[in-house]
């Protein structure tokens, strides 16, 4: 799949991104960007970026963690077991605050519009784990950006926090897609019905749905991953998207 290796200028510095487009087809396509989990952007990421550039989409993965200079990848196997990876990769969630990814969120979607490979003015973003929370919240404070936001085994997504996702579904303009593991202390079935009823009220289209699978189940070197869920999450998605992005 072709990668395109390039910065992106934000208002609090530069951020290393890679675009995926697909391969052999004709230009432009609808953009897409993709958040990491809390992992960050590693070879999996790369791959699934790829995989969906692969369904004819134009896909930005940032490197979100990029104020942290160059840091050391995490190796998902251990990264919560080991109490010293385990306290660095949770600094390392702390530093994606609402203000910040609202940031970059504007940057990125300014450099995909100008971009010959991608059409529109407006884009979808899909998140996982941490990644999934990102995607709500852009979609709430950047809605006239965002045309479908989409969130596997995201966490946070209700919480009691002012800043809570939830509370931005009045705002939002986009098509959104839950996909929740189960028995997820980060998202539960009181979360799901919390956000369903903003969504709801708000007159949001949205879906949320649960897969047979534990947190993690979505992105290939979570221990919990899921092959058949994975599976089942490309198709939700990019019935999502190709409902939303058009070409």
């Amino acid at each position: 799949m072709p990668k395109l290796t390039d910065t992106v200028t934000t208002p609090d510095g530069t951020c290393p991104v890679e675009l995926f487009t697909p391969d052999g087809a004709e230009a432009p396509w609808p953009g897409v960007v993709m958040y990491p989990d809390a992992g960050g952007v590693r070879d999996t990421f790369n791959q699934m970026a790829a995989t969906l550039a692969g369904f004819g989409y134009a896909v930005l993965l940032p490197d979100v963690y990029y104020r942290e200079g160059s840091w050391i990848p995490f190796d998902m196997a251990t990264a919560f077991a080991d109490p010293k990876e385990r306290a660095r990769i949770m600094f390392m969630i702390g530093t994606m605050t609402p203000d910040r990814v609202t940031r970059d969120a504007g940057a990125f979607f300014d450099y995909l519009a100008n971009r010959p490979e991608v059409s529109g003015q407006r884009f979808g973003v899909c998140g996982y784990c941490m990644g999934g929370r990102i995607s709500l919240v852009v979609a709430g404070r950047v809605p006239e950006r965002v045309v479908a936001a989409a969130s596997f085994h995201g966490g946070g997504l209700v919480t009691d926090s002012a800043d809570s996702p939830h509370l931005l579904a009045e705002r939002m303009h986009a098509i959104v897609y839950v996909g929740g593991a189960k028995n997820d202390p980060s998202f539960t079935a009181d979360h799901a019905e919390h956000l369903d009823n903003a969504l709801a009220a708000s007159g949001v289209e949205h879906t949320i749905e649960w897969y047979p699978a534990a947190h993690g189940f979505a992105v290939p070197d979570n221990p919990p991953y899921d092959q058949a869920c994975a599976q089942r999450h490309w198709t939700a998605m990019t019935e999502v998207f190709g409902s939303a992005l058009s070409r």
